[in-house]
């Protein structure tokens, strides 16, 4: 077996393996086993379509017209059909790092032999995801219930040369990307159209990449705060493991050693009584905030491992045991409520971050000079950075709002109750990237602040991430345009670079 290839068998597959072949283009293949399955289980479907049995998505139509029966002759057409009605996606193309996961997930979860699909169809669609032919797929039009039908369709117009697909970051047609590629485009055959889009891989694979950088901006957070905590002298007994121990939440102890062990060192942090007997709740209740969103997440990173080794189809095909069921695994509703509650864990991390933000610009809050800068009046220094983070937690709450409460029947009320997942892994995606740029504001104006005292004084972890700030933002003397530096932050969030260095330094952070 080739070492740098990912072995599909529809049940190892993790969280990191997703994000290897998503974001750094790590081949895929079929174990031996899982190629005995699928072969099996399409054995079975060419039975139920030679003698003519009456099957729901084999030889009968669907949603409402599942009591509509198929003739032998059409079963083929069916499943053209089925892709051509069902690719009704709108709005913008989904990135290539998302695409690749979705076909990851597609071919992972046929790969477990219930799907009925043939070896062929299941070998071109993880020839495509290798060789780079990357289906356009609109990020909008699915219900996250009958699972994701309308992307999932747009993916599988591709596959018999229909569509638009990116090849070598170029658009074309999807016959042209095949073309180009060399690989062979297929002739859907009974029950294939259907196997390839029911299911939840969209919404899964948008929630898989959200959590996984979410697990990462979580540690950002504890880093980005406790550059805050020394700017502004914050007590340290409040982190001591015997307040947070007699509590019990295992996220809210772990933020408490994280950031003991950024701030360990640290010649800035006071005790209760130096300067004064408490803090203010986003420094003393860090753990407790922090903690909370990183439960969040790790609750959601347990949902997200197990959807991506499920089989999210129907029907299901069991042919040790002559049986297709009909059945419902294609509703999102497990994970729609997970990626409501990644939103909201994420979001609770800007909220707490743009509250440091204001009390770090605050003369009133933080003896410091006003909004950061010591010519007040000819520059306004940090001031509308400050309004730039409030803006993003104020759209952060908006998008909050959960995607899940919300359900509209369809399919002429067959489909009565839907998840809308992909909504809610949209939304929080979103609230990732507004939650990023609000903690790259948030290591800027900390890093100003430190300036009015001595930045050589800080915590082992914080030394780090203050240098790796100063290397591509400067001190603050007069004003500049304010936004290059923003991005130059939030490169380093985005690349994960202040995480890397510090966990090199101090060890990992969890």
């Amino acid at each position: 077996m080739n070492l740098k290839t990912i072995y599909m068998d529809g049940n190892s597959l993790t969280l990191e393996d997703v994000i290897k072949v998503a974001r750094n283009g790590i081949q895929v293949d079929l174990t031996d086993e899982a190629i005995q399955k699928v072969n099996k289980a399409r054995e079975y479907v060419d039975k139920i379509v030679e003698e003519e049995r009456v099957v729901y998505g084999i030889t009968t139509g669907f949603g409402k017209f599942a009591n509509v029966v198929i003739s032998k002759d059409e079963v083929k057409q069916l499943q053209v059909s089925l892709i051509k009605s069902h690719a009704c996606g709108v709005g913008q193309h989904f990135g290539e790092e998302v695409v690749r996961a979705v076909m990851l997930l597609r071919a992972n979860t046929l790969a477990k032999g219930n799907s009925g699909i043939r070896l062929e169809t299941l070998k071109t669609l993880i020839s495509m995801l290798n060789k780079g032919v990357h289906p356009a797929i609109p990020e909008k039009g699915s219900l996250g219930a009958s699972g994701d039908l309308a992307p999932l369709s747009h993916m599988v117009l591709v596959m018999f040369g229909e569509g638009e697909a990116y090849y070598e970051g170029q658009l074309m047609s999807g016959k042209e990307a095949m073309e180009k590629a060399g690989i062979q485009t297929i002739e859907l055959m009974a029950k294939e159209g259907l196997a390839l889009i029911n299911g939840t891989q969209v919404l899964t694979a948008v929630g898989a990449l959200t959590t996984y950088d979410a697990i990462n901006l979580a540690k950002l957070a504890d880093i980005s705060s406790a550059l805050s905590f020394e700017a502004l002298n914050g007590i340290t007994d409040a982190l001591d493991h015997k307040v947070h121990e007699a509590r019990g939440h295992v996220g809210q102890i772990n933020c408490a050693k994280n950031l003991l062990q950024i701030l360990e060192g640290s010649h800035l942090t006071t005790h209760q009584g130096d300067i004064r007997v408490q803090d203010a709740y986003t420094l003393r209740c860090l753990p407790q905030i922090h903690g909370a969103s990183k439960d969040a997440i790790n609750y959601v990173r347990d949902k997200v491992s197990i959807e991506i080794n499920a089989v999210t189809d129907n029907p299901l095909i069991f042919s040790d045991d002559d049986q297709v069921i009909s059945g419902g695994n294609f509703h999102g509703q497990p994970m729609a409520l997970a990626f409501d509650f990644l939103g909201i864990a994420i979001a609770e991390l800007a909220n707490s971050c743009e509250r440091r933000i204001e009390r770090l610009v605050n003369p009133a809050l933080s003896g410091l000079p006003a909004f950061l800068t010591e010519k007040g009046g000819l520059n306004s220094g940090f001031m509308i950075a400050q309004y730039s983070a409030a803006s993003l937690v104020s759209e952060n709450k908006v998008l909050a709002h959960p995607a899940s409460v919300d359900s509209i029947p369809s399919s002429a009320n067959q489909e009565d109750h839907v998840s809308m997942g992909t909504i809610a892994a949209r939304k929080a995606k979103d609230i990732l990237y507004n939650t990023s740029r609000v903690i790259a504001i948030e290591l800027m104006a900390s890093a100003q602040a430190l300036e009015f005292s001595d930045p050589t004084n800080l915590g082992e972890g914080t030394k780090v991430a203050y240098e790796l700030v100063r290397q591509e933002v400067a001190k603050l003397e007069e004003d500049r345009i304010m936004y290059v530096d923003i991005n130059k932050c939030a490169e380093l969030v985005d690349q994960n670079t202040i995480v890397k260095a510090v966990e090199e330094k101090i060890g990992e952070l969890v």
